[in-house]
């Protein structure tokens, strides 16, 4: 299983500065943890001093998030506030029938709802629902639905 973590980083800062990033290693921890033949992919990590490039290498990383994004199995989105970036990909998986996991306070935004299989409040609820095991029978529920009308 093949897992994208998408998630805040630069938000509405208006300078170049990146919001914390330290949610990452957390949601690492449990999916490795209870998904351990898990492939877990971290566009952050592989450029952690993206917020210095300058335009060509720009596009690049971005459409390399979208890649992974649009070939995940599931993305697991990190969304305290709002992130453009993090709701593209999450529509890029979404619509290339992966399962969004989002964990978010944002439970009445038309994106956050759109495009998650799985809101979640927190870490500790995420937590639960990886521990579950109920994750792989979502990813292939998800996979054999892809292409049909988005459900209400």
């Amino acid at each position: 299983m093949n897992i994208f973590l998408a998630g805040i980083i630069q938000g509405s800062h208006v300078e170049a500065k990146i919001h914390a990033q330290d949610w990452r290693t957390p949601i690492t921890d449990a999916l490795e943890k209870h998904l351990p033949d898990a492939d877990v992919y971290c566009h952050y990590s592989v450029h952690p001093r993206s917020i210095t490039y300058e335009m060509p290498d720009i596009r690049k990383t971005f459409q390399e998030g979208l890649d992974q994004a649009r070939t995940c199995d599931v993305l697991v989105a990190w969304l305290p506030s709002a992130s453009m970036g993090t709701a593209i990909e999450m529509y890029e998986a979404h619509r290339s029938g992966a399962v969004v996991l989002t964990i978010s306070p944002m439970s009445a935004n038309w994106v956050v709802r759109l495009y998650s299989h799985r809101m979640f409040p927190g870490l500790e609820s995420f937590e639960k629902f990886i521990a579950s095991g109920e994750l792989p029978a979502l990813v292939k529920t998800v996979r054999e639905t892809a292409g049909k009308t988005m459900a209400d």
